[in-house]
């Protein structure tokens, strides 16, 4: 039976779940694809209609078991056996907690981990309704009890940073700088393409197996290999003769639907001389200096902190260079950016054109910005970026060509893995909220969760991933190491890999955390301390510090407050 006198819970629920999965996209998504967006692998607008796909698809097809582990292995249900409704009100301010914390972090552009963040909520909850001992801190296993946030701190970035570390520096050593490395780029592809599709082969079977698919382990392991075996293939057949012809061949009027031609591409003529201006690839180390170009400008007085100085006052001063001028403002990245909302129409405020300019406006004003551009603004958190950057080597720009294709597929694979750890986060307590309403009684609440709850928190994090992204990816990507495709694609592995570990385990770790540490370890592997910027590195672990602490008290004093108010005690009259 319904508890429709407690109505209020359920919208209230409803609003604050919206907003914790709001912040989720917003936070962790963005924070997920900025190595890609940073490497330049894909454009702004790209990553967000690839996140857009693979987080819904991960939420909604594996998201359900991580979802249970954040709603019955924190907390003993057990002790609301006889106070259903008062679960209700715990989860729901567990929400209010996690959602306005997260709403500060994202604000300030801070990434937190918001797989902590609901958890804090939850234990600051429990605390203050059943006790320290309604919270199970350990469970006996290593994914059940609050410990497992602990062991996160550790487990997440460290092992991510690791994978990470392993598979750049056999791309490093293997491909990188060895002779010719843009032909050893192109036969590693189909390799490459063998692992990361056969981890989200192995995701898939894992979990969202675990309700439709009935699979042993022989089974499993055939169809990990199978896929990952197919997509090698594809890669081997239909992209690695595109890329042959496209680099090795320097085929400049080659175009993406040659792809369909498969191993004929390889017949095509002889290539017409290439139109002057016309690269071959990008640069993917635009406006990022060597360190002896570094130091050849500082000592000729020619470096961006000299030109933000004079930049101002150029025009009066016959002393400075055109060229330092110029390099006050960098138009870096411009030629990626969006544009979709155009100039404001005319008309008053009320129009039918300006509402329509409007909406456009509130929806993809943060898919417009310039995220590449933004991160090469110092504040206090970057320091020397410039310095940190010449430490790191450059390497062949059309073998890095090679891994920007590699990058979208792992970064993908990490979205998806994304979806199924952290959509959870959000849908977890509401789908609690949700069954106790519903049935009226406890057993609601270890149900399994509803699909369209999933898909509700799978809309709202795709929301906040396209209206506020931007705020967080200019925080991270570049500002803590110099990004490249291949360094990204290594990242993105390295983290996905973890993830994937993770949810195996029902170990609910950040996505922050992982991909933090392996854009570490990765970095780390250019053989100096100083390609990193440790600064925001700092930061963004205090931030984890921090999380579940605060959103605990918010949670558990708000709580506190509601059940102690004479109201709350006369609603079970109703």
């Amino acid at each position: 039976m319904a508890l429709h006198h407690f109505d209020y819970i359920l919208a209230l629920g409803t609003i604050f779940a919206f907003l914790d999965a709001w912040n989720i996209g917003a936070n962790d998504v963005a924070n997920s694809w900025a190595t890609s967006v940073s490497s330049r692998s894909v454009k702004y607008w790209q990553a967000m209609v690839l996140a857009t796909i693979m987080e819904f698809s991960g939420g909604i097809g594996v998201g359900a078991t991580v979802a249970d582990t954040i709603r019955t292995k924190v907390v003993d249900l057990d002790r609301f056996e006889n106070d259903a409704p008062l679960l209700m009100l715990g989860m729901m301010c567990a929400l209010v907690g996690s959602s306005l914390y997260l709403s500060f972090a994202t604000k300030i552009g801070l990434p937190v981990s918001t797989t902590h963040s609901i958890m804090g909520g939850v234990i600051g909850m429990g605390v203050a309704l059943v006790g320290a001992d309604g919270v199970i801190w350990w469970g006996g296993d290593i994914n059940s009890g609050v410990v497992q946030v602990f062991l996160a701190w550790i487990i997440a970035p460290f092992c991510s940073g690791a994978f990470g570390a392993i598979i750049f520096l056999i791309t490093k050593y293997g491909v990188l700088r060895r002779a010719a490395p843009a032909l050893k780029a192109l036969y590693t592809v189909p390799l490459y393409f063998f692992v990361t599709s056969a981890l989200l082969a192995m995701l898939i079977v894992w979990k969202g197996g675990s309700s439709r698919i009935d699979l042993n382990g022989g089974e499993i392991a055939g169809t990990v290999v199978g896929t990952g075996a197919v997509m090698a293939v594809l890669a081997a057949v239909i992209l690695a003769p595109w890329l042959y012809r496209r680099v090795i061949c320097d085929d400049w009027q080659l175009r993406p639907w040659h792809l369909l031609m498969g191993p004929l591409v390889l017949r095509r003529g002889e290539v017409p001389p290439r139109p002057e201006g016309h690269e071959a690839v990008q640069d993917y180390y635009r406006g990022h200096k060597t360190m002896d170009q570094l130091q050849a400008e500082r000592a000729a007085g020619n470096d961006e902190e000299t030109a933000h100085k004079v930049g101002g006052e150029a025009s009066s001063d016959p002393k400075v260079e055109p060229s330092v001028v110029a390099a006050a403002e960098p138009e870096e990245g411009n030629e990626d950016k969006l544009r979709i909302t155009g100039p404001r129409p005319e008309g008053g405020p009320y129009s039918p054109q300006v509402l329509f300019w409007q909406a456009k406006r509130i929806f993809f004003r943060g898919v417009e910005q310039d995220v590449v551009s933004m991160q090469n603004k110092r504040n206090l958190l970057t320091g020397d970026l410039e310095m940190t950057h010449a430490h790191a080597e450059h390497y062949d720009n059309k073998a890095e060509y090679m891994f920007s294709f590699l990058q979208v597929l792992t970064a993908s694979t990490a979205s998806f893995a994304h979806g199924a750890n952290d959509l959870s986060n959000a849908v977890g307590p509401y789908a609690t909220i949700y069954s106790v309403w519903r049935h009226g009684t406890l057993e609601g609440s270890k149900t399994e969760v509803p699909y369209w709850i999933l898909a509700f928190g799978g809309v709202s994090l795709v929301i906040g991933l396209w209206t506020y992204g931007y705020n967080l990816m200019r925080n991270l990507g570049n500002r803590i190491t110099l990004h490249s495709p291949s360094r990204g694609f290594t990242m993105e592995l390295g983290s996905a890999i973890t993830v994937i570990m993770a949810t195996k385990l029902k170990l609910p770790v950040s996505t922050t955390q992982c991909i933090t540490g392996a854009t570490v370890g990765v970095g780390l592997c250019n053989g100096t301390y100083k390609t990193i910027n440790w600064r925001m590195v700092a930061w963004i672990y205090m931030g984890w510090i921090i999380t579940l602490p605060v959103t605990g008290i918010i949670s558990g004093c708000l709580v506190g407050i509601i059940v102690n108010a004479p109201r709350w005690g006369m609603s079970y009259n109703v």
